[in-house]
């Protein structure tokens, strides 16, 4: 039994370095001489240890998958696809806790397999399914090399990572089964897993990345970045980029490294992974119905090109902030001609190492502007760096450095008014349709417009003489202006284009029913809500309180702009309540709930504030129940809700 006990540590440990750290020690043909020998003892003796390399080798196929119930719930996760949502996920876990950190980690893109150890060993495992329950498919998982048969814990373990075929791999097998060719790499995977062949899992090559400690029996884990290193401890295989950030900015930078060396890497992903790392943060934040409140996937939908810089010039935005714009050589994109890219600001230009010449990754993504990535070469050209401007490069003023950004502070600054006036007017603002950035900056330079009021004072009269409007355009044009008087109380504190007020925050805003009553908010009213950050806080109290801001708000009511909150049920048993919701309900998800609150007249709010009247607490109630006693506001439990619902 020593030599079987021999054999198999050998053999595990040589399997280790070469599939796990892609680094052998020795040649196959040693390896192979080992795993005879061991396979001949078992024969003889009839016994197999839980951890022996033979255990891996594909058995019969089996008639169908059993079903089995994950000891802790596999949940998905949200997903951002815009600055503006990532931003609102930054605002929510700052409000738990200012000095939280994050980690960011690839997205793969294959099959969630989640796997169980009881006392050390391997006993099972199985497909993420629903969450709750998924299909085990250890027979298959077996076969595949990448992770320990048997860990040093002791307790109740499942960890959870993501089974993929690499690309290189998938092609070799294409070029070696040519009738049968797989038709990328993530469909090939969860087909390997997923068949009911051991042996056809074998054959295809699939590995394992591991990325999260879903369940331990006695918690000894504090944050991810232990159970990063608990996972490469135990031998499991884990994709070696992991960042650490301790702010918003330089998560933003991993992100973009991502971006662009992911098409540098042999494994097909499709976004990034974006936690909390500290788990008494997570503990605080809690879930949804479906996803953790402390992690998101930024995913990269967009279509990327290769191109070289040509020249950077600056715009100014309708905010005054100065974007440094890169001319490039022209390159096919989306299906159109991309000639021009963009860049966030001075420090992005120095941190993706952009300079005229440079060779970069340019991404276009939902009809917008292409934004640069970052330079894929490190290649220099002989022209000299990007230089930071000191005056704006419209109207002379001089530049104010706030943070990271650079500012004209002239509100007056023609492309400010021009930039100010097309957001108003785009779909998901006051919705003019057929007002363009160019007929704006015509009707600026023609007709003297300058404000939103303007656009309501404009007449069949006001486009006589300007080129290309005929009684057709204009009289579809002034149609439109009028129909925008009639705008949504969120669509309306978007489009004023308030500081960082984005649609996630005006959606926010607009539940407290008029902009009068926005406008009386405080400070601490304003950043007690879940999607707006003291930043965003200031920027709304500096709006109210400047006089030209004002006059203007007057000047649209005025003209007949009525902004209306969404038509509400009134009548019920919540009538005129302020509802929020804490810890999870037996009986409804938390959406349910919310939409049965407003049909029964109440209004469902994601965070106590001095305006909330009810608060109902569900199981594991967090730091909204503490809150609501401080303040002295009612709690009800599920069973008090429930009755109310009857």
């Amino acid at each position: 039994m020593d030599r079987t006990r021999y054999l198999i540590d050998t053999l595990n440990r040589w399997a280790y370095e070469y599939y796990v750290l892609d680094a052998p020690s020795v040649p196959d043909r040693e390896y192979d001489k080992l795993y005879d020998e061991l396979r001949e003892i078992e024969r003889v003796t009839g016994v197999v240890a839980p951890d022996s390399p033979t255990r891996r080798v594909g058995g019969e196929p089996v008639k169908g998958f059993e079903r089995h119930t994950h000891i802790a719930r596999l949940y998905s996760l949200d997903k951002a696809v815009t600055e503006d949502e990532l931003s609102a996920f930054f605002t929510r876990v700052k409000k738990v806790d200012e000095n939280a950190t994050f980690t960011v980690e690839y997205k793969f893109d294959g099959l969630t397999v989640c796997l169980t150890y009881e006392d050390g060993a391997f006993v099972r495992a199985s497909t993420r399914g629903n969450g709750v329950e998924g299909e085990d498919v250890t027979a298959q998982i077996l076969t595949v090399r990448s992770f320990p048969l048997k860990i040093s814990y002791r307790g109740t373990l499942e960890v959870r990572g993501e089974a993929v075929i690499r690309l290189s791999v998938l092609e070799q097998y294409n070029r070696d089964h040519p009738a049968e060719a797989l038709k990328n790499a993530r469909n090939a995977a969860a087909g390997a897993v997923r068949n009911l062949d051991p042996k056809m899992t074998a054959s295809r090559g699939v590995e394992i990345l591991f990325y999260d400690v879903n369940f331990m029996s006695e918690e000894i884990l504090s944050s991810q970045t232990e159970a990063m290193e608990f996972l490469r401890r135990e031998g499991f295989k884990v994709y070696p980029y992991f960042k650490i950030c301790a702010a918003p900015e330089e998560v933003q930078d991993a992100v973009d490294e991502i971006e662009v060396e992911r098409r540098r890497i042999d494994v097909l992903t499709d976004g990034a992974v974006i936690k909390v790392n500290e788990n008494s943060v997570r503990a605080e934040m809690g879930y949804t119905d479906k996803f953790p409140r402390w992690a998101i996937a930024y995913k990269f939908e967009a279509e990327e090109a290769e191109t070289r810089v040509k020249n950077v010039l600056w715009q100014v935005g309708r905010t005054g902030k100065l974007t440094p714009l890169a001319v490039v050589e022209p390159v096919e994109l989306a299906g159109a001609t991309v000639r021009r890219a963009t860049l966030n600001n001075y420090g992005d230009i120095l941190r993706k190492r952009v300079r005229v010449g440079a060779r970069v990754l340019i991404r276009r993504s939902n009809e917008v502007i292409p934004e640069i990535l970052g330079a894929i070469d490190d290649t220099m050209s002989e022209d000299p760096p990007v230089q930071k401007p000191f005056v704006c490069p419209y109207c002379g003023s001089g530049i104010e450095e706030i943070g990271a950004n650079l500012f004209c502070p002239n509100r007056d600054c023609p492309p400010r008014v021009i930039q100010r006036l097309t957001h108003y007017c785009t779909k998901n603002a006051a919705d003019v349709e057929g007002m363009s950035e160019a007929t704006i900056e015509l009707l600026y330079k023609k007709r003297g417009l300058r404000r939103f009021s303007d656009l309501y004072a404009l007449t069949k009269e006001s486009f006589e003489g300007l080129e290309g409007f005929r009684d057709k355009k204009i009289g579809n044009l002034l149609s439109a202006i009028e129909k925008s008087k009639h705008i949504t109380l969120e669509r309306f504190l978007y489009a004023l284009g308030i500081g960082q007020i984005g649609r996630v925050a005006a959606r926010d805003l607009a539940a407290f029913g008029s902009l009068e009553k926005i406008a009386s908010l405080t400070f601490e009213e304003l950043v007690a809500l879940e999607n707006i950050g003291e930043v965003t806080a200031r920027g709304i109290l500096a709006y109210f309180a400047d006089a030209e801001n004002r006059q203007e708000l007057l000047r649209l009511q005025e003209a007949g702009v009525t902004p209306r909150a969404e038509e509400r049920v009134t009548e019920g048993v919540f009538s005129g309540q302020v509802v929020v919701l804490t810890g999870s309900l037996a009986s409804y998800s938390r959406t349910e709930a919310q939409k049965l609150i407003e049909s029964l007249g109440g209004t469902a709010a994601s965070s106590v504030t001095n305006a909330t009247t009810l608060v109902i607490a569900g199981e594991k109630a967090g730091s909204k129940l503490d809150k609501a006693r401080k303040l002295g506001i009612p709690v009800i439990g599920e069973e008090e809700f429930l009755k109310m619902l009857e």
